[in-house]
Formats: structure tokens, C-alpha cells, sequence
């Protein structure tokens, strides 16, 4: 097992209800087949708990947080829970994020403005700040932030595109002010996922069949045209949180079906 007997935090392992898995609950549930003791937190108690419910089932060890991962004080419940019920925090995987009510500069309010990027970006902020004092005294751990490939490519989605490139300078700012504790930090872009939140959230946003969207969004993926699953995601966060990956801090790995590199 590559995370045997390994503490893992994972935020936003519940997910939007839909036909394949989330991101956020795939590597939960991999996490668990890897060994991990997983503490599993998202504000929807009922899908996180299905989450629980998943990796006991296979064998695996979860307990459940619930939790708003913008809000400093869940923050801190969330590290002292984890310490109190498992002595340590080896792996800190950082899932949540919203799109929801985003635009383009002149359209996108100050309201959904400030709730996308305390979601997506801030979260991560206080995640780390509550985490890292608690590895740094260990001499080790591991945190692996989920960005997106929106951050380098070209989107109308303002408020998501500045979030998640802020994603990526955040995780390379703790990747080099803790290396010296023995702390990596990864981030990890995936490009156009096969999800419930892409699917059946944008499917409903937009009034379209879901088959539509799942063939157009296929289109734009280069490798083999087909977009990539939440296990895609889950593998490349089990190889980081891994020893496999133990000369490796500061990285963002994409996940995108060639997406990130495609011109023209």
C-alpha cells in the first residue's frame, strides 16, 4: 500500500449528485484503498457521508468533518479534529471549488467576485496556515492543492481563471518557505473531466442535454478526444501524496488530456 497508515485530510470528499464521481470523493476513496486513515470534510454532510459509508465498505478507515472551507475558525476545528482522533496530519489534499455565477469583467458582480475566490483560493490560504504548524513540528507532510488548467488557458470565467492561477502561486509559495521542514507542496491542473459538477452543474446552468455537453466538451480534448475521469485526478494525487514522488515539491501537474499544451 503506498499510504499505508498515512493521515489524510480531504476537503470537498462529498460531491454534486450525478451519473460518474467527483474529484474530491475519488480521491478519498483511493486515498482509503492506498492505506490512508482519511478525515473527510465538505459542508453537505449527506454526500460525505455516502462518502464514508464507500470506503468503509471497501475495507477502508474514514471519519467525517462538516465544514465551510472559507471559514478560518472550521479551519482550525478541522486540524485540531484531525490531531485529536489521529496524532498527526501527513497529507493535506486541497479539492473545493466553485464556478457557479461567474462571468466576464464587465458583467461579474462584486458579490459572486469575493464568494469564488474565498472558495477556491482563500480556502486553500487558511487550509495551509492551520495545517503547516502541525507539519512543520512533525518534520514532514505533504499538501497537494487542485488548481485548473483554466489557469493558463483562455476562459470568460474571470473570477474561477484568477482563483485557481492563484492556486498555483500559492502552492508554490509554501513549497519554498517549507521545504526546509521537510514539507512538499504540489498542485494538480485537471483540464475538461467527465464530473457531476462539470456535467450536471453546467448541463443545468446552460439548459442543455447532457449529451451535448459531454460531446462538445470531448471535442476540445486532444488526447483521443475524450475528456478524463475523477480517477485520472485521484491517481496523480495518490503518486504525489506517495513516496514515489518524495523528490518532488513546487510542481503543477497537468491533467488534461494534452489540453495545456495545445496552440491553435
Amino acid at each position: 500500500m503506498r499510504l499505508k497508515d498515512k493521515i489524510a485530510i480531504v476537503t470537498g470528499a462529498g460531491q454534486t449528485p450525478g451519473d460518474t464521481i467527483g474529484n474530491g470523493r475519488a480521491t478519498a476513496l483511493l486515498f482509503a484503498r492506498e492505506g490512508a486513515h482519511v478525515l473527510l470534510t465538505d459542508r453537505n454532510e449527506r454526500s460525505v457521508k455516502e462518502t464514508q459509508v464507500l470506503i468503509e465498505k471497501a475495507g477502508g478507515k474514514a471519519s467525517v468533518f462538516c465544514m465551510d472551507v472559507s471559514s478560518e475558525q472550521d479551519c482550525i476545528d478541522m486540524v485540531a479534529r484531525c490531531v485529536a482522533d489521529y496524532g498527526r496530519i501527513d497529507i493535506l489534499h486541497n479539492n473545493v471549488g466553485i464556478g457557479s455565477g461567474d462571468s466576464g469583467i464587465t458583467s461579474l458582480s462584486e458579490k459572486n467576485w469575493h464568494k469564488i475566490i474565498d472558495v477556491n483560493l482563500t480556502s486553500m490560504f487558511l487550509t495551509c496556515k492551520h495545517t503547516l504548524p502541525i507539519m512543520r513540528e512533525q518534520g514532514s507532510g505533504n499538501i497537494i492543492n487542485i488548481s485548473s488548467v483554466a489557469a493558463i488557458a483562455s476562459t470568460g470565467l474571470l473570477a474561477y481563471k484568477t482563483s485557481k492561477a492563484g492556486v498555483i502561486a500559492l502552492t508554490e509559495n509554501v513549497a519554498m518557505g517549507n521545504a526546509k521542514f521537510g514539507i512538499r507542496a504540489n498542485c494538480i491542473t485537471p483540464g475538461l473531466m467527465n464530473t457531476p459538477m462539470a456535467i450536471e452543474g453546467y448541463s443545468a446552468s446552460q439548459n442543455k442535454p447532457k449529451d451535448e455537453v459531454i460531446a462538445a466538451r470531448d471535442r476540445m480534448v486532444p488526447l483521443n478526444k475524450k475528456m478524463g475521469s475523477a480517477w485520472d485526478v485521484a491517481n496523480a494525487a495518490v503518486f504525489l501524496a506517495s513516496d514515489e514522488a518524495s523528490f518532488i515539491t513546487g510542481a503543477t501537474l497537468p491533467v488534461d488530456g494534452g489540453q495545456s499544451i495545445r496552440i491553435g
